[in-house]
């Protein structure tokens, strides 16, 4: 289960995942392991530099993106082949001289832990990637 809090000058969110199915997105069909803030800018929906979308992992196999502002409103599916159990935003900064990156310049890969032991790498710089612990 996991818990959140995000803010920006809108807004203040507390986000949660658990096995009561109290959910305010409808979407997935079995219960919401983990959720996280996004860092990825889906459809351009940012607000004063902030993203206004959650990621939700749930042991339907599937991570969902959320617009936080509509409450409804999915705008992306990842499917997985196992329950989905935990999730994190990697930045992925640029290799420059003058070490100055801001959050414009670094892209952001997202991992994610499954049931079957698997670590699962998707992001914008690559194509999925898919990492086995035994």
């Amino acid at each position: 289960m996991s818990v959140k809090y995000g803010s920006n000058e809108l807004i203040n969110t507390i986000l949660s995942g658990s096995n009561d199915k109290s959910v305010l997105f409808n979407g997935h069909t079995n219960y919401v392991s983990c959720v996280e803030y996004s860092p990825f800018v889906v459809n351009n929906i940012e607000i004063g530099g902030n993203s206004n979308v959650i990621c939700s992992g749930s042991f339907d196999n599937t991570l969902r993106f959320w617009d936080i502002r509509s409450n409804k409103k999915e705008l992306y599916v990842i499917n997985g082949k196992s329950p989905i159990t935990c999730i994190k935003f990697i930045p992925l900064k640029k290799n420059e001289k003058n070490n100055e990156n801001t959050k414009k310049d670094c892209g952001y890969n997202l991992c994610y832990g499954s049931f079957d032991r698997s670590i699962n790498i998707w992001g914008e710089t690559l194509p999925s990637s898919r990492w086995w612990f035994f």
